[in-house]
């Protein structure tokens, strides 16, 4: 049977996740993956969400509305209601969201990219309403990807084997799996994700391993490269930024991240106690999360640290580019693993002279690729270590380690990386 070339070219795209004002990288990814699709001309482009009040009642950290910038012309953002009286006890956002992706699949033009960030609920949203096309038997012209994050495994799976309720685990492997195209943000995901199948399948006799070796593919975090290459040309813009903030260029250290146990904030509060930068730096901790109040409280304690829960989306590549040296302690706890490092790479891309400061814990090697100062996670010393070693680097040394990390990170750069999901899009039109 022949193809018209003109089937296979996805006209439209649709990113389902956690979106902002969610302060979380994949949420950031999402904007960045619908940027590039409206850049390469594709014809509707939607992030679908969940409405704000739901977000605001939940325990996620949450940035200023105020702060998100907004999304270009060509990106709608919808964010269905949920479905259901009080009768139905859980589930009435899923139904919304799940009929609302119906609802765009009977009406968006030519071929669709439905991707979803987050197995669990979303990747169980998109697959249930692509199978009410194919059920009911109408034709949907729509490639799915499914992109597992480090909390699909790490979280939902790992606790559903430690609690033995197997069959979770393997809903959200299966799951996975029922995606045209699914793919783990970086190798160390993938690694987790084959383990988890392993751990699977010695259980419950299923085959879940070959699979998953097979077609998971590696598709990493997508970053607009160009907002943070552009700092570099824009001195008067960053010192603009940092005077808002009664900041000097290389006065300051900094740490921008989620503030929660896993990122190592307490460890660079502890480090810094000590360390030769102190008296003659500022420590700013720029971030949301669940252990913020315990941060204000250890940062009032020593006079030269500041925490600022409200960097805004156009402050944070400026902040990132004047600071003497940028931090990301992350160590590996129960609750959260590094799988990749969004923040990392978007910090190399940013410029300036400040070396990163970081672990290797789960995928932040790869997000890295060893352009950086590493420290054993969880070791305080280590830690004051790396600070102290900034300290005496010269500005030539300073400038050679930047200038490598940027040229590592153009990798991300998110038309490079939605490029690639297209390109899977077409392979697998070309081979029906």
């Amino acid at each position: 049977m022949e193809i018209d070339p003109s089937a296979q070219k996805v006209r439209s795209a649709v990113f389902l996740v956690r979106a902002d004002p969610i302060i979380c990288g994949h949420s950031t990814e999402a904007r960045n993956l619908a940027e590039a699709a409206v850049a390469m001309g594709l014809e509707d482009v939607r992030i679908v969400s969940y409405p704000l009040e739901t977000l605001q009642n939940s325990s996620l950290p949450l940035k200023p509305i105020e702060t998100v910038s907004p999304y270009s012309e060509g990106i709608t953002v919808d964010r269905p209601e949920p479905l259901g009286d009080y009768k139905v006890l859980d589930g009435r956002l899923t139904l919304g969201i799940g009929g609302h992706l119906v609802d765009l699949l009977h009406r968006l033009p030519g071929r669709t990219l439905l991707m979803d960030l987050y197995l669990v609920p979303h990747g169980m949203m998109v697959r249930q309403a692509v199978n009410s096309f194919q059920n009911c038997g109408l034709g949907s012209s729509v490639f799915t990807v499914g992109e597992a994050v480090g909390s699909d495994i790490t979280n939902v799976v790992n606790n559903a084997l430690a609690e033995g309720r197997l069959g979770a685990a393997q809903m959200v492997l299966s799951n996975f799996l029922e995606h045209d195209h699914p793919v783990a943000v970086s190798q160390f995901t993938k690694d987790l994700i084959l383990e988890a199948g392993r751990r699977v399948d010695a259980k419950l006799g299923t085959r879940f391993t070959g699979q998953l070796e097979r077609r998971v593919g590696i598709s990493f975090p997508a970053i607009d490269t160009d907002a943070y290459l552009q700092l570099d040309q824009q001195p008067e813009l960053v010192d603009r930024v940092l005077e808002s903030r009664g900041l000097e260029r290389d006065g300051y250290v900094m740490f921008l991240s989620r503030i929660a146990p896993a990122k190592g904030v307490d460890d660079l509060i502890e480090a810094w106690r000590t360390c030769s930068l102190r008296g003659r730096k500022q420590l700013i901790i720029c971030g949301n999360g669940p252990a913020k109040e315990e941060v204000q409280k250890l940062a009032a304690e020593f006079g030269d640290i500041r925490v600022l829960d409200d960097v805004s989306d156009s402050e944070k590549g400026a902040l990132m580019n004047g600071c003497f040296a940028w931090c990301l302690p992350s160590k590996p706890r129960p609750e959260f693993v590094e799988t990749f490092g969004i923040a990392v790479a978007e910090k190399m891309l940013a410029g300036g002279l400040g070396p990163v400061i970081t672990t290797n814990t789960g995928g932040i090697p790869e997000a890295s690729g060893g352009h950086c100062l590493v420290h054993e996670a969880g070791n305080v010393d280590a830690l004051r270590g790396c600070l102290d070693r900034v300290g005496s680097m010269t500005l030539s040394q300073r400038r050679h380690l930047a200038t490598e990390a940027r040229t590592f990170a153009m990798r991300f750069d998110r038309l490079n990386i939605l490029a690639k999901l297209l390109e899977a899009a077409g392979e697998s039109m070309r081979a029906a």
